[in-house]
């Protein structure tokens, strides 16, 4: 029985980085998936994979797996590489390509 710990990344329809500063612990899948022949609804026998704890911080979550005696995978938070352009470059002489309507 492994865990996986991660911080999850923004959803595509959010502009801003609510919801997006906590820890998520969920375990791996022990079973795989299976499609069900007469709904076609995908399932699975494995219970676990319902279960997501939420922590604040990334050692609450450390600390919970090592205390339960959970093997852990670690993913470390890819922060966002902001670019620092201004409004008045949109109006350079020197543009490398040349601005249109």
């Amino acid at each position: 029985m492994s865990a996986r710990i991660f911080s999850p990344a923004k959803t595509a329809m959010q502009s801003g980085t609510a919801k997006t500063g906590y820890w998520v612990l969920e375990f791996e899948p022990e079973q795989p998936r299976k499609i069900d022949p007469l709904m076609g609804y995908t399932t699975s026998g494995d219970m676990k994979s319902q279960i997501r704890l939420r922590f604040q911080t990334k050692e609450e979550a450390i600390a919970y797996a090592e205390r339960e005696g959970l093997a852990y995978r670690l993913q470390e938070r890819n922060l966002p590489k902001r670019r620092q352009i201004s409004y008045a470059d949109n109006f350079r002489y020197d543009r490398r390509t040349p601005w249109t309507h």
